[in-house]
């Protein structure tokens, strides 16, 4: 059996972490894989919060202060590679993703010779909860339809961060994580995209999004500067301007 990392991603996601964290701790999935929660630097309690789950396997590391989701998605990558996992499954730390489907995320990596499995909301009938708000529906429509575009494959959730792959992937020189112009949303789609470009064995499998209450807060994401970080590494790829 292939050694299995998962890994949410977090900043000030106290509250909402702590339930990623006990659902994972309950669900199927922990007798299939490891847990380790990045803590991009949280001032809000999440810290201590997480290390209270260190006697349960819950392993965390802490930037000394906020980097950037991309950042602490190489740092996840480093860990893994370096304790010697061969999979690494990315999922949010804000509550969104089910614990429950990890195991359908690394099924087709193991069982079939996938090597990058994007979890989408938007195949198998509508599979999210809560309340969605508008712009990011509109958003996550735009987003896929256009790296679609420019790989001429089709792409449904490319800004799904529920997504499981190969390390090995991360080894390629073509895909280079290490640039610094990666460090906030850009790293996701960029993998994604070169993922798909250089030729590895890619698909989507079906996955529940859950969008919390409306008071918790549903993203730090800034609609304008936030999607544009997320686009733009579609956009300089696809026309060629970044490598």
């Amino acid at each position: 059996m292939a050694r299995i990392l998962a890994c949410p991603i977090a900043y000030n996601e106290h509250v909402k972490l702590k339930r990623a964290i006990e659902r994972f701790l309950a669900s199927s999935a922990r007798s299939l894989t490891d847990y380790l929660v990045v803590d991009d630097g949280s001032n809000d309690g999440t810290t201590e919060m997480i290390r209270s789950f260190e006697n349960q396997g819950v392993a965390t590391i802490r930037h000394d202060q906020r980097r950037g989701v991309g950042a602490a998605i190489r740092t996840a990558i480093e860990y893994a590679r370096d304790q010697g996992y061969e999979i690494l499954v990315i999922m949010a730390g804000n509550d969104k993703d089910e614990p429950n489907e990890i195991p359908l995320l690394v099924k087709p990596i193991l069982e079939e010779g996938y090597e990058f499995v994007q979890g989408s909301r938007y195949i198998g009938g509508k599979r999210i909860g809560g309340d969605m708000p508008f712009y990011r529906r509109i958003a996550t429509r735009l987003h896929p339809w256009l790296m679609s575009f420019f790989l001429k494959r089709r792409v449904t959730d490319s800004t799904n961060g529920f997504r499981a792959f190969r390390l090995s992937v991360c080894r390629d020189a073509r895909i280079n994580l290490t640039q610094s112009w990666l460090d906030a949303y850009e790293l996701e789609p960029y993998l994604l995209f070169q993922t798909i470009r250089c030729g590895y064995r890619f698909c989507e499998v079906p996955v529940t999004k859950i969008y919390p209450s409306r008071k918790l807060g549903y993203t730090k994401m800034k609609p304008i500067t936030g999607w544009w970080s997320i686009l733009r590494p579609v956009v300089f790829l696809g026309l060629g301007i970044r490598k």
